[in-house]
């Protein structure tokens, strides 16, 4: 076949099984947008590069494929850094492809000239520079193999105008299986390893599982519950390990860390053994790594072994696929009850009920936590719900009980706002069949709201609620509880979220007391198209409870009770 760079492009993405791609084109690609309409890959044109990275990475978090966005050089390229950033920190897998200068005008400060490939080489799994057209097909080949195996992560290819544009002559497509030197994606760790763990699990009579986002990405949520019920080990969650276990099961305690629940973190600190499958015990996660668990030992099961002993040194480290690992593991360990080490955590959640805002009768005022909770009822628990970054984030995560696995969708390690929109709506894209919630604050969602026009030019159902607080909510919360109220540069004055769902061409709502929510979220859900919420909640509410930085993890802030009306005039 005879072939240019920028038709080698698209060959390529079509024969890797990708049915959409998320970009936004100029100078420098406009060869692979030129080549665009001789294949049937669908394109989602986004109004900023960093949304179509988000939404890249939301599609590929909501069905488990790879995700693809494309933009060009110079800015349009580093516009992408944040949400390549942002997949690399929660290994998320998706392919950037970016347009470059002419091979001979590289090095040169050419318009829009931007080595992105050294810019993005910390926060990407590896890159490829394509000069020449016959580097074309080979990196991008690389590129998917690289994203998707092992633990999953952003790659990007970066392509010269003149490599787009030349031609081969007799061009085929190479089938033949990737091998990279020096990639050992496919590490397992040694029988002996598999028996000691096993011993240490029969041994234990206080143990917890700590279940992150590598039970999600391995495909272990079955084996985890199976695991778990054999051994009679309750479960914590890491905020991306969210639907690892249904939130329904009686061993699953719920989330842990910062804003994790209290008796989480107590039975943690009182654990003797701790199963650590697929997380990486981010700081926060463990608080005060000094007092983190000092009785417990330590099983730490992870595909990357950079992870092993980086934050929390461990006992055994098991470096590969966690269900192949588990699956090992399972026939060693025996049948075990640990009732009274689970009733003992569950008699700490019922202590803890009492301060929970659900549990405190309506004073008038419309809490975030309420939204959330009755978002939870009417959606029956059913949606597929992506989070910006905050209090929204937080309280979304506590009061939004999931009982299926990839089904939250949040940006954890780098806490990017402005990620809930553009996310959510690559989330739609992947999952067409889902009902599609993106809860975000009134500061994240003013980062990417033009992500709105894409909602309505694709024609898709997204519904968005925002938890509109008036403040720049979770930094408002530190100044409070550490900078004695000083809230400095965190009120926020915002457009009037209804005429701009409406400029958009789409439906907005607005809802200032409790009993106008249910209606709202009715409305929202036989709407057709795009519908835009704005919740106005309590202004000065924080999220209970909360482990301050550097603290012990047990060492909680918890919500006052009753709950002091603080509301403000709006």
């Amino acid at each position: 076949m005879k072939r240019t760079g920028a038709q080698i492009v698209w060959e390529c993405l079509q024969r890797e099984g990708v049915d959409v791609v998320f970009g936004y084109p100029g100078g420098a690609n406009l060869p692979i947008y030129d080549a665009m309409r001789d294949f049937s890959i669908h394109h989602v044109l986004g109004r900023h590069e960093q949304g179509v990275t988000h939404m890249a990475d939301g599609y590929a978090r909501a069905n488990g494929r790879v995700g693809v966005a494309m933009a060009t050089s110079g800015p349009g390229a580093t516009n992408m850094i944040t949400g390549i950033a942002t997949a690399s920190m929660d290994s998320s897998p998706i392919v950037c492809i970016t347009g470059q200068v002419a091979s001979k005008y590289i090095g040169y400060d050419a318009f829009q000239e931007t080595d992105v490939t050294g810019i993005s080489l910390p926060i990407t799994k590896h890159n490829f520079l394509a000069m020449q057209v016959e580097e074309i097909m080979p990196a991008i080949r690389q590129a998917f193999y690289i994203a998707r195996s092992g633990r999953p992560g952003p790659v990007l290819v970066d392509i010269c105008k003149d490599a787009q544009q030349a031609v081969i002559e007799d061009w085929q497509y190479d089938e033949s299986p990737i091998r990279l030197p020096g990639y050992r994606p496919d590490l397992a760790p040694v029988p002996e390893k598999i028996r000691s763990a096993a011993e240490m699990i029969n041994a234990a009579k206080r143990p917890v599982i700590l279940a992150g986002r590598g039970v999600l990405l391995s495909g272990a949520t079955d084996l985890l519950r199976q695991f778990a019920e054999k051994a009679q080990v309750p479960v914590a969650l890491t905020l991306l390990g969210i639907g690892a276990m249904p939130a329904s099961h009686p061993l699953n305690m719920g989330m842990m860390g910062m804003h994790g629940e209290s008796w989480v973190n107590q039975a943690i600190q009182n654990a003797d053994l701790l199963l650590a499958f697929g997380m990486r015990f981010d700081d926060r996660v463990t608080g005060n790594v000094e007092t983190y668990a000092v009785n417990a030992r330590k099983i730490h099961i992870d595909i990357d072994p950079a992870e092993l002993n980086k934050n929390i040194k461990v006992d055994l480290g098991l470096v590969g696929d966690l269900k192949e690992i588990v699956t090992q593991i399972d026939p060693l360990v025996q049948p075990a009850d640990h009732e009274e080490w689970v009733d003992a955590i569950w008699s700490r959640r019922k202590e803890s009920a009492v301060r929970d805002i659900q549990n405190l009768p309506d004073n008038g005022h419309l809490y975030a936590p309420h939204v959330i909770n009755d978002l939870w009822r009417h959606t029956a628990g059913e949606a597929l719900v992506v989070t910006d970054v905050g209090q929204n984030q937080m309280w979304t995560a506590q009061y939004y009980r999931h009982e299926k696995p990839m089904r939250f969708i949040s940006s954890g390690g780098l806490g990017t706002m402005g990620f809930g929109l553009p996310a959510a709506i690559g989330a739609k894209m992947g999952c067409p069949t889902c009902e599609v919630w993106a809860v975000v604050g009134d500061g994240g969602f003013q980062m990417t709201q033009a992500e709105l026009s894409t909602a309505a030019q694709e024609g898709i159902k997204v519904n968005v609620a925002i938890m509109n607080n008036g403040f720049l909510g979770m930094v408002r919360q530190w100044q409070e509880f550490f900078y004695e109220k000083n809230y400095a540069a965190t009120p926020m004055r915002s457009p009037d979220f209804v005429k701009l769902a409406e400029a958009h061409g789409l439906t907005g709502l607005r809802v200032t007391q409790r009993a106008g929510v249910e209606d709202a979220i009715r409305t929202a859900r036989e709407t057709p198209g795009t519908v835009v919420i704005d919740f106005r909640v309590e202004q000065e509410d924080s999220v209970y409870p909360m482990v301050p930085t550097g603290a012990d993890l047990d060492k909680m802030i918890r919500r006052p009770s009753p709950i002091v009306e603080t509301a403000r005039d709006r």
